[in-house]
């Protein structure tokens, strides 16, 4: 693993945005840069951290570990499902297939923890009935496992707004998703985050619950965005489980931190210490080598020439 100093020297350097000329129409998401390019995405992971809807700062190599890591996860998941990964030509880039989104996030869940007003610990705690169209046993507390995995669909979230909360059901009354393609959509969400679940434990961690986004490739269901990385996963450290809160191995860490400070998404945020934006970077790194089972090791900010080779 790459020393703290290294990551102090390269916080002021952490990739904020990307400006690559001749790479197709840019669009700027909140974490990343996109490239559209003859029915090619070119995504490029940058270093800013989201979180309440905004962009609040950056992790130096945290666009690199994002990448890296996602890409390993769709080669181990491709037998489950196909995804839309063409190449992996930069540490930041992914050469992507263009897919057509399904309107419905798949968040899978294998506790029952959370804290916003619609997680499932919330409502759950607060007596609503059958959350997300869930039979979920009584007496469960906070974090406990569930018995088996659960969906929880959701609209993505616009504007600020919390993500609406969907059952199985509405999915397909609502006309989000055809019956028989929302039935292949949670097989394989459930596939992929019960092999997820296994290499976690092999890794000391565990997958506490995460999004997946599914889109069509020439008809065909594909796994599609990022998989099973610190900010579209909550992972916990294995041994920390049942000794009070666990330690988060992802981007609820950096979360709470600002709760913390009193923020929460409304006004200036707080700037982060160095040292705080080093514990970041330290947690997503550690993650990707348990995990992987590779030493990181950083490579160079994105070039277009490289990229515009790999798209030829």
């Amino acid at each position: 693993m790459i020393d703290r100093q290294t990551i102090l020297e390269a916080i002021p350097g952490a990739l904020l945005r990307t400006d690559l000329p001749k790479l197709g129409e840019r669009i700027e998401g909140k974490v990343r840069d996109i490239y559209l390019q003859e029915g090619r995405r070119v995504l490029i992971t940058t270093d800013r951290v989201s979180a309440f809807d905004q962009v609040l700062g950056a992790i130096p190599f945290k666009g690199q570990v994002l990448n890296q890591l996602s890409a390993w996860w769709f080669k181990q998941v491709k037998d489950i499902v196909a995804n839309h990964v063409i190449a992996v030509p930069d540490p930041n880039v992914t050469i992507g297939a263009e897919a057509a989104a399904l309107p419905v996030e798949v968040i899978v869940r294998g506790f029952i923890t959370g804290v916003t007003s619609t997680s499932l610990w919330t409502l759950y705690d607060q007596g609503v009935d059958r959350p997300y169209g869930l039979d979920l046993p009584p007496g469960l507390s906070k974090n406990d496992p569930l018995p088996e995995p659960v969906i929880t669909p959701t609209t993505k979230a616009t504007g600020g707004a919390h993500d609406e909360r969907l059952t199985s059901d509405e999915v397909v009354e609502q006309g989000l998703v055809e019956p028989a393609l929302w039935e292949r959509v949670q097989q394989a969400a459930l596939e992929v985050f019960r092999h997820g679940q296994r290499v976690a434990a092999e890794a000391g961690l565990i997958l506490v619950d995460t999004k997946y986004e599914f889109g069509l490739i020439d008809g065909e269901l594909a796994l599609i965005d990022e998989v099973h990385t610190p900010d579209s996963s909550r992972y916990w450290v294995a041994d920390s489980y049942g000794l009070g809160e666990p330690q988060n191995y992802d981007k609820e860490f950096l979360r709470l931190w600002f709760v913390e400070q009193g923020y929460r998404g409304d006004g200036p945020a707080p700037s982060m210490p160095d040292d705080f934006v080093a514990d970041v970077a330290e947690r997503y790194i550690d993650a990707y080598q348990r995990l992987t089972g590779k030493a990181f090791e950083p490579g160079e900010q994105p070039a277009a020439d490289r990229i515009r080779r790999a798209l030829s």
